[in-house]
């Protein structure tokens, strides 16, 4: 009886953690079917905002493994890649040379600004994810300041970036100019078939080494070749394979998402990440074993700074344009919902939640204005809805940090009682 029950309890235990993808996903084809939409143009949209939002979202891994929570602070290290772009721009650096010089500028600031936020995270253990969103509401206060009045007044600029005749660099930067748009996503690009047969090819051989390696199971070894046939068997469909007519991958971009996938997974093999590991599941263990857990927390923070701004980076060479003054401003919070909705919590996450997340959350944010239109005559209550969905996001996932928090708490109580 208990054995014909345990995959009742294991499937409730795992709609239970992944209610919110769920929904997602629901909403997701509810409001594709709804919006009337040309399916070719929302997998369009949707693989724009995969190559601007991916690498974003997955520099938030770490933290949340270190038991940190969301850092919403990568606001902070998307300022600091702001920063750099500026700085090549004003010295009129072009292509892929403006964009390797505003990564290098890059990692000295976002991990000086890392250092700081984790220092003061150290001091709010058990807040950190409320302290690092209001400590990017604080930075972006200074953030206007140097562009309003250093930039320009103090530091010299060159009319390129600067506003004629007044103090401050200008609201929108142009990166057409200086062929920074694309610098990165233009060098290759193939069509989605393409990219499909690639990817399976690899999957497949990849599972075959490590299998006749015994380095994996039967089971994960016919379930993954499994599902790689399938998907490709799903896109010779005759009604699915001209959806992604207009849609092509830039391969330098998602090389560098799958180089920090395996950064990802790859630090946790190493003594870091078991030590992140430790410092995550329990910093009392950790102390006592020995980590220096307020060193191992600020190595966590500086790392997600420092990716999230190399993303920012990867999300404004996509996009064209530099939005001086609000280009950051909601990278923290689109970031920390989208990698929730794949399922990850305040103290758990992988890569394969972040990508998730990320795909159903941008699905949502293509397509609700038009559903919101067709139900309701307005695309601003699909705009309205969007946002509700980000912040109710977020909320749920802390409620329920919160609720599980509380339930381990009082099952401790009573054992020990």
């Amino acid at each position: 009886m208990t054995e014909l029950n345990r995959p009742n309890i294991n499937i409730g235990k795992h709609l239970k953690e992944y209610v919110v993808t769920y929904v997602f996903l629901i909403l997701s084809v509810i409001f594709i079917i709804v919006s009337g939409r040309p399916m070719n143009d929302i997998l369009f949209q949707i693989m724009s905002r995969l190559v601007r939002n991916l690498f974003i979202v997955l520099s938030l891994i770490i933290p949340i493994i270190t038991g940190m929570g969301i850092n919403f602070a990568i606001t902070i290290g998307a300022m600091a890649a702001q920063v750099g772009m500026l700085l090549a721009i004003n010295w009129s650096l072009t292509g892929i040379a403006g964009i390797l010089v505003s990564a290098l500028i890059t990692v000295p600031l976002a991990s000086a600004f890392g250092f700081l936020i984790g220092s003061l995270l150290n001091k709010m253990k058990g807040q950190e994810t409320i302290g690092s969103l209001i400590l990017g509401y604080f930075a972006n206060g200074a953030y206007q300041l140097l562009f309003l009045f250093v930039f320009g007044m103090i530091i010299p600029l060159s009319e390129k970036v600067t506003i004629v005749g007044a103090t401050g660099v200008r609201n929108t930067l142009d990166l057409t100019i200086n062929k920074l748009q694309g610098a990165i996503d233009g060098v290759l690009r193939i069509h989605f078939s393409t990219a499909l047969y690639i990817v399976s090819g690899i999957i497949l051989v990849g599972a075959i080494i490590l299998f006749v390696t015994k380095r994996m199971s039967s089971r994960r070894f016919y379930t993954l070749g499994g599902l790689t046939v399938l998907f490709l068997i799903i896109y010779h469909l005759p009604f699915v394979q001209p959806s992604f007519a207009n849609v092509h991958v830039p391969v330098v971009t998602f090389v560098l998402v799958g180089l920090l996938c395996l950064f990802n997974a790859g630090i946790m093999k190493t003594r870091l990440g078991q030590q992140f590991r430790a410092v995550g599941q329990s910093r009392t263990v950790a102390n006592s074993a020995g980590i220096n857990v307020n060193r191992v927390r600020l190595i966590a923070i500086m790392l997600s700074t420092v990716l999230a701004g190399w993303g920012q980076i990867i999300f404004i060479q996509n996009l064209g344009t530099l939005q001086t003054y609000s280009a950051h401003e909601m990278v923290g919070l689109y970031a920390g919902a989208a990698i929730l909705v794949g399922g990850a919590s305040i103290n758990r996450a992988t890569n394969g939640q972040a990508i998730i997340g990320c795909l159903l959350f941008h699905t949502l944010f293509v397509v609700a204005q038009d559903a919101g239109t067709v139900m309701f005559g307005n695309p601003v209550v699909g705009e309205y809805f969007r946002v509700f969905l980000c912040y109710g996001v977020i909320a749920v996932a802390l409620v329920m940090h919160t609720w599980r928090s509380h339930t381990a708490k009082k099952k401790m109580s009573a054992l020990q009682a």
